[in-house]
């Protein structure tokens, strides 16, 4: 094994840096594996490590990103495979939202949920809320320049992003969680940075500053 920089551990001769945009700098001792080592021909299973969960992930999939946008928020050791999926001590957890709360009840510090049961409630509402934004985005990807998918798209990720515009203009706030983000921020986090890029298809703006000026200026850095 070697140590780059960052203090991260790879594996020797198959690291690939893709998967380096998945940490942004958080101090988390990973085994990242590169593409062929996970799916080429002759690729064997790395062996467990008794104690440390391993996260499958894929670096285009937000659904994937959303587990390791938490990973690295709690600054969680584990093992990072090739989604989402945790396993540990030979149990498997899928699904995004279900890995993701799994995370912030087991390692509870810091807390991502508000404290109060209807706040944090009324987060995952939001949450719901959002759904409807990540196959409206996906429509509009797929539309082949029929306009009238990629107009039931746009209307759909407008539909979608509302009322989270009117509830973070309504907390007046950086980030829906407070100053720091939570685990709203980081649910919807995958796909707003993804939001440009529907401009390429739909030659249209999709966060028009002055519909969105709130979720606009939401980063996570």
């Amino acid at each position: 094994m070697e140590f780059n920089s960052e203090g991260l551990q790879l594996w020797p001769c198959q690291m690939r840096h893709f998967d380096a945009y998945l940490l942004w700098g958080a101090e988390i001792h990973l085994v990242l594996l590169s593409l062929y080592q996970a799916t080429g021909r002759g690729s064997s299973c790395p062996p467990p490590v008794a104690g440390l969960l391993r996260c499958y992930s894929m670096k285009f999939c937000p659904f994937a990103q959303r587990a390791c946008i938490i990973l690295a928020a709690k600054d969680i050791k584990v093992l990072l495979g090739k989604v989402p999926s945790i396993e540990l001590d030979g149990q498997v957890m899928i699904e995004s939202r279900v890995i993701c709360d799994y995370l912030d009840e087991a390692y509870p510090s810091p807390p991502l949920y508000p404290s109060d049961p209807w706040k944090k409630g009324h987060d995952r509402m939001l949450m719901e809320l959002f759904n409807k934004v990540s196959p409206a985005i996906y429509k509009v990807y797929y539309a082949r320049g029929d306009q009238k998918l990629v107009s039931q798209g746009l209307d759909d990720i407008r539909a979608g992003l509302d009322p989270l515009e009117a509830e973070l203009k309504e907390r007046n706030t950086k980030y829906f969680f407070g100053e720091t983000p939570g685990m709203l921020d980081y649910m919807i986090w995958p796909w707003m940075e993804r939001l440009p890029v529907v401009r390429k298809f739909a030659a249209e703006d999709t966060l028009p500053e002055d519909q969105f000026p709130k979720l606009v200026s939401l980063s996570i850095d």
